[in-house]
Order: structure tokens, then C-alpha cells, then sequence
């Protein structure tokens, strides 16, 4: 990672996510095996991107609360759950996470299946603890909502059921897209919808908010194709062809690689337009993006 402004970002506030979320984690009375089994897969690290464009947002609108970072690691919590589950036998079978054995590796089957479900709970009980005086009910009522459909089956759960269905068969990029904007992307979409909501930004910049985080969700899983081609096994923490091996439709296999890059700095641009539409500079946001479309892993 070479973005002096995005490095900045993360020294600032990952260390507070981190914490707001194993502090959570901590105080739940639960078994032991399973509190080490979330705090494995929370300490893996990460890039702590979905609440870093939560709290950025949220920044560039001059409201950086705990209402923020609460909501922010919830985010990641069900993110953790999703890759959890993901590296699953049943699922994509990997090995490693962030170069370290994939939970089920370390804790077996049963306790990473239970891992993931009880993130994936957790999460609401943490947003719940929002102080009123930090956010009214109604928006707290409109986050649970809006996280829930993004996490659910009307997002990141019904596009890794039409993954799954789209494996041994070539797929049509449209269809390639509404998977990703719903495996990937919807939680994405939501980070910056739920910063753009936490720092009370007019419901004109919400649409434009909207537009940027779309696409800077397609760009994203464009970037995650591109380097299981041609991405560094160290960098990346996992091996890399496995989309290839599992026979998965992907935007290099679409469009070739060259296509795959051209059509990443489509959704790059498209997604800078967006935000230059907001009311506000939101430097932060443009250079998370840029990040997104040069990072290495």
C-alpha cells in the first residue's frame, strides 16, 4: 500500500475499529471455543476497507462518531462471518486467509460454521448499543434495516447463491455483475450509504454517494480478478488461481485481461464523477478509490 492519504486513514482509525470490535467480542458471555474461534478470524487482519469508507465518509462530512465506528465494525464483523464461511469445504475450500490457516483449518468445521453465525449476530447487538444521544432511533432503525438487506439474501448471500449457480457455465457480464453488486458490492454500498447517513449528508449527495460506491464496488472485484491472475501469493496471503481451477466466470475470463483493466478504469472514472457532484470535497473518498484500483492485495 503506497497512498500516503489512505495510510494515514487506516493508522488513524483501524486501531479504533479493531478494538471496538474485540472489546465487543470480549464482553460476550459465550463459550470459550467459540470467542476464540471470532477472535482468530478478527485478529487475521485485513484491509479494513468496508468501515474505512464508513468512517471516511462520514469524515468528509465532519461527523466522526462512535455511532461510526460501532457501525463500522459491525460491518466488518459480517464481513469476517462471509469469509469465514466462504473458505469453507463446502464453499471455496481454501486453506489460508490473510496468510494464516482458514478458521475451520484451525477450529474445525462445526465451530467455524458457528463462528461466522455468531458474528454475524453480534454485529446487530453492537449497532444496538448506539447511544441515543449519538443517533435517532429512526436512522438507527434505517442502518439494522439497510444492513440487513445488504448482508442478507436480497444482497451478499443471494450473490454468493448465484456464484455458486454460475460455476462449470460461462456467464454473461450482466450477469457477472449483478453477482458481484450483490457479493461484494451491496456491503460495500452500504459502508458509504451508512457514513453518507451517520454524517447527515443531504439527500442529493446520498444519490451521488450511491452512484460512487456502486462503482467503486464493480472496480474492486474487477481489481480481486486481475490479481488472482497476476497477483503476488505473498502479498495476497492465499494462493492465487483459483478462480481459474474452480472454474468460476470471471472479468478477465469475459473480457480477457486487457478488457478486464479497461473496464475497471471505466468504473474508476465513473465513480470519480460521482463524487465530484458532492456538495463537499471528500479527498478521503477519491483516494480510497485510487487505492482500490492500484492496490497489490
Amino acid at each position: 500500500m503506497t497512498n500516503t492519504a489512505v495510510e494515514r486513514l487506516l493508522q488513524e482509525h483501524v486501531p479504533v475499529i479493531t478494538k471496538t470490535m474485540i472489546d465487543h467480542i470480549e464482553s460476550v458471555d459465550c463459550p470459550k471455543q467459540i470467542k476464540e474461534a471470532m477472535l482468530y478470524s478478527l485478529n487475521a487482519g485485513g484491509k479494513r476497507i468496508r468501515p474505512i469508507l464508513l468512517v471516511a465518509t462520514a469524515k468528509s462530512y465532519g461527523n466522526v462518531s462512535q455511532a461510526a465506528y460501532n457501525v463500522g465494525a459491525a460491518l466488518e464483523m459480517i464481513h469476517t462471518y462471509s469469509l469465514i464461511h466462504d473458505d469453507l469445504p463446502s464453499m471455496d475450500d481454501d486453506d489460508y486467509r490473510r496468510g494464516k490457516p482458514t478458521n475451520h483449518r484451525v477450529y474445525g468445521e462445526a465451530f467455524a460454521i458457528l463462528a461466522g453465525d455468531a458474528l454475524l449476530t453480534e454485529s446487530f447487538a453492537l449497532i444496538s448499543s448506539i447511544a441515543e444521544d449519538e443517533m435517532t432511533p429512526r436512522d438507527l432503525l434505517w442502518l439494522t434495516k439497510r444492513l440487513s438487506e445488504a448482508s442478507g439474501a436480497r444482497g451478499m448471500v443471494g450473490g454468493q447463491v448465484e456464484d455458486i449457480e454460475g460455476e462449470d457455465r460461462s456467464l454473461t457480464l450482466l450477469e457477472l455483475e449483478w453477482i458481484h453488486r450483490h457479493k461484494t458490492g451491496a456491503l460495500l454500498e452500504f459502508a458509504v450509504e451508512a457514513g453518507g447517513v451517520i454524517g447527515q449528508a443531504p439527500e442529493r449527495d446520498l444519490e451521488y454517494l450511491r452512484t460512487f460506491a456502486k462503482h467503486l464496488g464493480l472496480a474492486f472485484q474487477i481489481k480481486d480478478d486481475i490479481l488472482d491472475i497476476e497477483g503476488d501469493e505473498a502479498l495476497i496471503g492465499k494462493p492465487t488461481g483459483s478462480d481459474t481451477s474452480n472454474k468460476k466466470s470471471t472479468y478477465p475470463s469475459l473480457l480477457t485481461l486487457e478488457g478486464a483493466k479497461e473496464k475497471l478504469n471505466q468504473h474508476i472514472t465513473t465513480a470519480e464523477d460521482a463524487l465530484e457532484r458532492l456538495s463537499i470535497e471528500a479527498d478521503d473518498l477519491l483516494q480510497i478509490l485510487h487505492y482500490v484500483a492500484k492496490r497489490d492485495r
